[in-house]
């Protein structure tokens, strides 16, 4: 079995564990993951009973379920975010505490493979009529619709997969095969016809088959897609009045437009483009384009989020983008990020990097607190001091009863590495400036060319990108540097979003100090030639504070403006401004100038500038709610 077994996408992500990251701004943030994030994170699951429900369901501890019925799936994020972690960090008592998990899973599972607590708990105990989320789910299987027995083991497969890649050991590989191959046994197109209420497993199973090679998984996968928007001796699912909130009111090949639950859809976009690759399906790759443009252009806020509704945690209508009610939930950002990745490998288009890179500065990172340990599920664009927006809290909160964003967010974190570069035949391709280094096989004459890439930036706080290359003997290969929409005076692709003031200065770019015309191929500035070790490329991106106004059809922003300095959307808080925002206006002929505060929430740049006896001081979005509790505001009035 090949533990490595690569994606055949067009492109191909350079592997997060042949990428060093040394960049002030990123390093912090997953060495907190690593040593704050990931234990805190294992200690909510031992307090809250998670832990406990895998012994009760082996029969270790006595007592009911504890908690949510899908809160197995919070233990498996966090084991897979703890084995990427180890890929990168060797760490010997984790590695300990991981065996000692895995062994407890197993022991949870049934002798046929079943794997899902609560249902064994309720067994075991003699009280089946007990189980949430009502009396359906007497039998297995018996309420795809809500009772996520497909969605927890999805996460389970993920694990299973990065803890094989993480250790070479097989254990949780195993409990995740089992688990597969009885799912296997009971679904597909001559035996059970039904669909997960919320989508994940098929992201696992495709990843099952690529370590494993087995067809069987991927078929599995695309049964379940496929069998979406069909009412095969069932009805089709909805939530109360809402026929599109589990994607199941079409079949997925004829889905054109972003709706429902906006996590359970952007899993299902990633598992449709998985899919499409390695089976060459083209009514998939139509149907996912299709729904790109729909979101870029009439369901995405500035900072990346989706999901407009907190009924439903749900897509709105096209425009339906308000601010103090805004839910762009933690794992929709997530799921948006893969999302865009796999969109980005399957066409190698740098406007879907562009999207990543919007949310993954803003709508994500907000996400997390600058500690580690305090968390947004939901992530507004206005804030009045008093709504609690941040399910029935405001501010981060250490914990929710629901913690899929807290899970989401530490198994997220370890992989960013790997979404900085990318290759193809004789492509490199550098997507994201994160200061560090990586090592990439190219083909070359005479077999591989081993290439080093060292990236020197302070970026999002500079747009100065430096890039050594340095390939083992002279080789002949492109290099495609991505140029941010931002910087081509795009804030997105589509029309959603415009600057309203010119560009300052302009994109450059030099290899060894001599200018180069920029030859752009899909968003990216291409430089083919025969490289020598020690090359330097030298890219220059213009940082200027930029306004930015939104589609007229966006009746919340009408009127008003925000702001934005390279990848990052800024916000204005009380604590800065008399303990008042929503008075702010900010005519378009003020003059806003950044400002470096190395004292301030780790290191920020403001922007600053005097609206009449008032200074104005807009700090990065992510770093909101982190002082005093008040108002906050992304877009200000115009005028008076």
């Amino acid at each position: 079995m090949n533990a490595h077994t690569p994606v055949r996408y067009q492109l191909q992500p350079v592997p997060f564990t042949a990428v060093t990251l040394e960049d002030d701004f990123w390093r912090p943030r997953l060495e907190t993951n690593r040593t704050v994030t990931i234990p805190y994170d294992f200690q909510k699951c031992e307090e809250t009973g998670r832990i406990a429900n895998f012994a009760k369901a082996a029969g270790l501890l006595e007592g009911d379920h504890e908690g949510i019925y899908y809160n197995d799936s919070d233990v498996f994020k966090i084991v897979e975010g703890a084995a990427y972690s180890l890929s990168l960090h060797p760490d010997p008592a984790l590695d300990r505490y991981l065996d000692d998990l895995i062994q407890l899973f197993a022991a949870a599972q049934e002798p046929d493979g079943y794997l899902y607590t609560v249902r064994t708990i309720a067994e075991r105990t003699g009280r089946l009529d007990r189980l949430r989320p009502d009396r359906e789910g007497l039998t297995r299987w018996s309420n795809l619709r809500v009772n996520h027995e497909l969605y927890n083991v999805g996460h389970l497969y993920e694990a299973a997969v990065a803890h094989f890649r993480a250790t070479g050991k097989r254990t949780l590989l195993d409990v995740a095969l089992k688990n597969a191959d009885l799912i296997d046994r009971v679904f597909g197109p001559d035996k059970r016809r039904d669909v997960p209420g919320h989508q994940e497993i098929e992201i696992g199973l495709v990843k099952l088959y690529q370590v494993t090679g087995d067809p069987r998984y991927l078929r599995l996968a695309q049964f379940f897609l496929d069998e979406r928007g069909h009412a095969h001796g069932r009805e089709l699912y909805m939530l109360h009045d809402d026929p599109g909130y589990m994607q199941d009111h079409l079949p997925v090949t004829q889905q054109r437009t972003a709706v429902g639950h906006a996590v359970r859809a952007g899993y299902m976009y990633c598992g449709m483009a998985d899919v499409a690759t390695l089976t060459d399906n083209q009514a998939y790759i139509q149907a996912l384009d299709a729904i790109w443009e729909n979101v870029v252009n009439r369901k995405l806020y500035l900072t990346g989020g989706i999901g407009a509704r907190h009924k439903g945690e749900a897509f709105g209508e096209d425009y339906e983008l308000p601010n103090d009610t805004a839910y762009a939930e933690t794992c929709a950002a997530i799921a948006n990020i893969f999302w865009n990745q796999r969109m980005f490998l399957l066409h190698g288009d740098a406007r879907y990097v562009d999207v990543l890179e919007r949310t993954l500065y803003n709508g994500f990172l907000a996400g997390v607190s600058l500690g580690g340990d305090h968390f947004f599920y939901v992530n507004p664009l206005a804030f009045d001091g008093s709504f609690p927006f941040n399910r029935h809290s405001i501010g981060r909160q250490p914990w929710f009863d629901c913690s899929c964003c807290p899970s989401n967010v530490v198994r997220f974190l370890p992989s960013l590495p790997g979404y900085v570069y990318a290759q193809a035949e004789d492509r490199l391709y550098v997507n994201l400036f994160v200061a560090g280094r990586a090592t990439v096989a190219l083909p070359g004459a005479g077999g591989d060319v081993q290439v080093m890439v060292e990236q020197e930036t302070r970026y999002p706080w500079d747009g100065q990108i430096r890039l050594r290359v340095r390939p083992e003997r002279p080789a002949p290969f492109a290099l495609h540097i991505r140029i941010p929409g931002w910087a081509r005076n795009r804030p997105v692709p589509g029309d959603l979003y415009r600057y309203l003031d010119r560009p300052e200065g302009q994109v450059e770019l030099a290899v060894n100090g001599q200018p180069q015309a920029l030859t752009m191929e899909k968003g990216f500035a291409v430089l083919r030639r025969t490289w020598q070790p020690g090359d330097v490329v030298a890219l220059h991106l213009p940082m200027a504070v930029r306004r930015v106004a939104s589609h007229p059809q966006v009746v919340h922003n009408r009127g008003r403006v925000a702001l934005e300095r390279g990848p990052l959307v800024y916000c204005v808080e009380a604590v800065d401004h008399g303990g008042r925002v929503h008075d702010l206006v900010l005519p378009d002929g003020v003059s806003l100038q950044p400002q470096r505060r190395p004292d301030l929430l780790g290191g920020i740049t403001v922007l600053a500038g005097q609206l009449g006896d008032r200074t104005l001081t807009a700090i990065p979005y992510y770093a909101w709610a982190h002082r005093e509790l008040g108002e906050m505001a992304v877009w200000l009035p115009r005028n008076e």
